[in-house]
């Protein structure tokens, strides 16, 4: 597939630089086809009966054997769950820490993961790596670990900064478990998410999904408790509510996910080309030149697909000035930045777009 076939697919490039898919990624036409198909079978023949549920289980296993696939694991590590969030809630509730217990985290996250660490009972120990070169956040985070701290919880690619955060290194030389929040990653970058223990993610960025669909990667589902069970927890239950958790990392499955939005997710996961993260990375860099001479970057060379940059003046005004001719950004809130998403998709055109309104 050539990069003009394979672009042609996104209806919303007719009309905007769509550069921000580390918000919500563009949906193709086979996506939404896919999902207005299984609507209307819905509409035509019901919700309900043998082959709709037999038709159901079987797509969240096919969706969940292309996701695992996707980050380098077996289908058997992978839960399927609605978000990020959702995931890092399911890690968070089911590791039992305690107030004496202690979690490293950064303070470049995103509150998907911040907000689950903030209920959690233990102690949370910010490391500040925000302002630093990616090359000193392995130190500034490891000087925060001491004998209480349970988890490190951590972005792979920070969500503000586009920066990298040495995760796998991290686990490796603190023996800890390692929590990784993969929003702008997976789909992004290539990911093995079974080199750490717990690695959530979301389909409706990088991966160009319908809204409201995640995953987790469990390493060893034994670490980890089931916390809030749903109906898709349970192999079996008795009418105290004991049950006999699935197998593998299934057991954490938060909810019956819409069968239009694994039709459509299914459909999703076909489309990115084999080329999908050298043309990202290329792009990435291609914007950084282009952009070189106008800013000031926050995010260093050769990280992931994110390119965030400082503005002396009204960041968010700046990005509705975009928007109304036709290129769509955000700005990072409280910090005067603006963000740049550079998928596989993205064109010379769209980049040039960007650079002659700023």
């Amino acid at each position: 597939m050539t990069f003009e076939e394979a672009r042609a697919q996104f209806p919303v490039f007719e009309r905007y630089a769509y550069l921000n898919a580390g918000t919500n990624g563009p949906l193709a036409r086979a996506t939404v086809d896919a999902m207005l198909a299984q609507e209307r079978a819905d509409l035509e023949q019901g919700r309900g009966g043998p082959a709709y549920f037999e038709r159901a289980l079987e797509l969240r296993e096919v969706v969940r054997g292309k996701l695992a696939a996707a980050v380098g694991v077996e289908a058997e590590s992978l839960s399927l769950a609605t978000s990020t969030t959702n995931g890092c809630n399911i890690v968070l509730g089911g590791l039992g820490l305690r107030p004496e217990d202690e979690v490293v985290t950064t303070d470049g996250e995103h509150f998907g993961l911040l907000g689950a660490l903030a209920v959690s009972p233990a102690r949370v120990r910010v490391a500040p790596v925000r302002e630093l070169p990616p090359e000193e956040s392995f130190e500034a985070l490891r000087r925060e670990v001491t004998p209480r701290t349970r988890l490190l919880a951590l972005s792979h690619v920070c969500w503000m900064t586009g920066n990298r955060v040495p995760v796998v290194e991290l686990r490796e030389a603190t023996g800890l478990p390692v929590l990784v929040d993969g929003a702008q990653s997976v789909g992004a970058v290539p990911v093995d998410a079974g080199a750490v223990d717990y690695y959530a993610f979301s389909c409706q960025k990088w991966l160009c999904g319908p809204d409201a669909t995640g995953a987790l990667v469990v390493r060893d589902p034994d670490s980890l408790r089931v916390a809030a069970p749903s109906y898709l927890s349970q192999a079996s239950y008795e009418p105290t509510g004991a049950f006999t958790p699935r197998p593998g990392a299934a057991r954490y499955d938060s909810n019956w996910t819409p069968v239009p939005s694994l039709a459509g997710l299914d459909a999703a996961l076909d489309l990115a080309p084999e080329w999908r993260f050298e043309r990202a990375a290329e792009n990435a860099a291609r914007c950084r030149e282009l952009l070189a001479e106008r800013v000031e970057f926050v995010t260093a060379p050769a990280q992931g697909t994110l390119v965030t940059f400082r503005f002396e003046g009204d960041s968010s005004e700046l990005v509705r000035r975009l928007y109304e001719q036709g290129v769509i950004v955000r700005d990072v809130p409280g910090t005067g930045w603006v963000r740049v998403s550079c998928g596989w998709w993205t064109s010379d055109e769209d980049l040039e777009r960007l650079v002659s309104s700023v």
